[in-house]
């Protein structure tokens, strides 16, 4: 490969990862300080205890919706926002079956995606995305009426990964954000018990996993 070729292909790289649009993130174990893979085999965070704070945010519906909401109830929450233009409509579109896979089995788990451009994704932009990827809504609620510092201190302390924002590339990728991407599962006490891949998820493991932790195991 000569020296013309060899730079060409790198501006190439280049120019794709500045579309590339949003980024993931990791979870970091506070106890360990190592960062935890989305897809490593030890996704039980449950001896950490990490706790959501009591929120009422505001639903794809334009109505309140909160954390007395889900009490007693096990739910799967991910980290999206709808300009977003490569993780998040595949992680859409893989909560949507999830979502299907989980009430074949008959597992009752509600599902929440909290939105990381609060300001642009208003109640009827996250419905009109969300129907697009396949979204049944008898339960799930997809979030916002928060800012975007409230939302950013509670991925940090919450789900150990940070929201960054910065400009995008073209005005048809406006913005681009680092999320997570994976899809945490929360029990009916507000606690983060597991996480999984949220462009490669499990159904059948997160079947298994809320019928494990639902019986005490």
């Amino acid at each position: 490969m000569n020296l013309f070729t060899f730079r060409r292909l790198s501006l190439i790289l280049c120019a794709f990862l500045l579309v590339a649009g949003c980024a993931p993130t990791k979870t970091e174990s506070p106890d360990s300080g190592q960062n935890q893979d989305a897809s490593a085999n030890n996704n039980d965070v449950s001896a950490l205890n990490w706790r959501v704070p009591d929120f009422t945010y505001t639903n794809q519906e334009g109505k309140p919706f909160g954390l007395k909401d889900l009490q007693g109830k096990f739910w799967l929450a991910d980290f999206i926002f709808t300009r977003c233009p490569n993780v998040c409509p595949p992680m859409t579109a893989n909560m949507a079956k999830v979502q299907q896979e989980l009430k074949k089995a008959g597992v009752q788990v509600e599902l929440v995606s909290f939105s990381v451009d609060p300001e642009y994704d208003k109640p009827e932009v996250l419905k009109a995305y969300a129907e697009k990827h396949g979204a049944d809504f008898s339960n799930w609620h997809l979030l916002t009426g928060y800012s975007l510092e409230e939302i950013t201190k509670v991925t940090k302390d919450t789900f150990k990964a940070q929201i960054a924002h910065q400009k995008g590339t073209s005005p048809d990728v406006p913005l681009l954000v680092t999320h997570p991407t994976q899809f945490y599962l929360i029990d009916g006490t507000g606690k983060v018990v597991r996480f999984y891949n949220g462009l490669q998820p499990d159904a059948a493991q997160i079947a298994k996993d809320v019928a494990s932790l639902s019986k005490g195991k």
